[in-house]
């Protein structure tokens, strides 16, 4: 039999995780925009030399908006450089998983800061972060709109560590100067110390990395012998997919998780019709009936609609974590994305508590056509 890990309650940011890691966990109704909002402009408000910023999305009207605006304009008047690359939402979109974004350039443009626009249509520039003097960074898988912080499941991070934001950094410069996510994020990463207790994290970027992301996380999670907990959209990386259809049916760890019910329906379709994709279907469908696998049925993406996916992505195997951008898919491993990866046995602890709570909330097994 599978063990299960106690659930705990939901909706509450953490804010007392082992320095230098800040955790802030968001579900839908849990918090206001303002807060969230509070919370990056003191990241800002620190900057003393350099912002450089990457986002997929970023759409903030009304004083939410304009509270963060000004932040950044007050940024540039003292002096800091300030830098914006963004996913051009002037492409065709045809990625599976993710909306297409709501940002405005012109609204940018009064800014009056650097600006990059990043062409995204097959793939996608879908980083979310933000690296403040070389010295920090403010990560995780949230745009930077009113729905994403008030009605989606997300998970923000704040790491102060030189060499982490200095890779950041690097992969940043990438972006800037190429002017496309193509080539991006091929460097080689090494995991670094975050403190004296022996926890350590690794970054991930794709696209350059992006295959062997998918490996790696594939093979935390064959590794694992207690828990593996799984918050993402969607389950169609191949790697990851075979290595939970395995541990799933085998029994041998606890493995449970949450994707959005509605996205999920939208990918089996697209497989469906697809002869080079359909190969997944009996494996998902594998995973979600042995596995303890439940979703959201969020609203179908529309522009006048609610925005309130599941939009979290995280993985817990044992006492490893992986949390970030990455959607659990074949289009994550092509696009621009960015994902940490933590040994750190109090962080797994509070986002595997994270996951399960969003479990109990969103309790509905995920029912696929047959």
């Amino acid at each position: 039999m599978r063990r299960r890990s106690a659930v705990c309650g939901y909706g509450r940011p953490v804010t007392r995780a082992p320095a230098p890691v800040h955790l802030r966990t968001l579900t839908e109704d849990g918090q206001r925009a303002e807060d969230v909002a509070a919370e990056l402009i003191a990241v800002l408000g620190a900057a003393r030399e350099s912002l450089d910023i990457a986002l997929y999305s970023v759409r903030l009207p009304g004083p939410v908006g304009d509270a963060v605006a000004a932040s950044l304009r007050d940024a540039r008047s003292r002096g800091v450089t300030v830098r914006i690359a963004y996913n051009d939402p002037s492409g065709a979109h045809r990625d599976l998983v993710s909306p297409p974004p709501a940002t405005r350039p012109e609204l940018l443009a009064d800014l009056q800061v650097g600006l990059r626009a990043i062409p995204g249509e097959d793939d996608l520039m879908h980083h979310k972060y933000v690296v403040r003097d070389h010295q920090a960074l403010w990560c995780g898988s949230t745009n930077w709109s009113q729905d994403s912080w008030t009605h989606q499941e997300n998970v923000i991070l704040t790491v102060s560590n030189a060499a982490l934001a200095v890779a950041y950094a690097e992969n940043f410069e990438e972006l800037w100067t190429r002017g496309r996510l193509e080539g991006t994020g091929a460097g080689a990463t090494d995991a670094v110390p975050l403190d004296g207790e022996g926890n350590t994290v690794r970054p991930w970027f794709c696209p350059g990395r992006g295959e062997q992301l998918s490996h790696r996380i594939a093979t935390a999670i064959g590794r694992a012998d207690r828990r593996v907990r799984i918050a993402s959209p969607v389950l169609t990386a191949g790697p990851v997919l075979g290595t939970l259809a395995e541990v799933t049916a085998e029994q041998r760890v606890d493995v449970a998780g949450i994707c959005d019910a509605t996205q999920m329906r939208h990918v089996h379709d697209q497989w469906a019709a697809n002869d080079r994709s359909a190969w997944k279907m009996p494996l998902l469908a594998r995973v979600l009936r042995d596995g303890d696998f439940t979703g959201k049925r969020s609203t179908p993406w529309g522009r006048a609609t609610i925005h309130d996916f599941m939009h979290a992505k995280v993985t817990v195997a044992d006492d490893v974590v992986f949390v970030g951008s990455f959607n659990l898919s074949r289009s994550g491993e092509r696009n621009a994305e960015n994902m940490l990866e933590f040994r750190h046995p109090a962080l797994a602890d509070r986002l595997s508590s994270y996951v399960d709570a969003l479990r109990e909330r969103y309790s509905e097994p995920v029912v696929l056509p047959h």
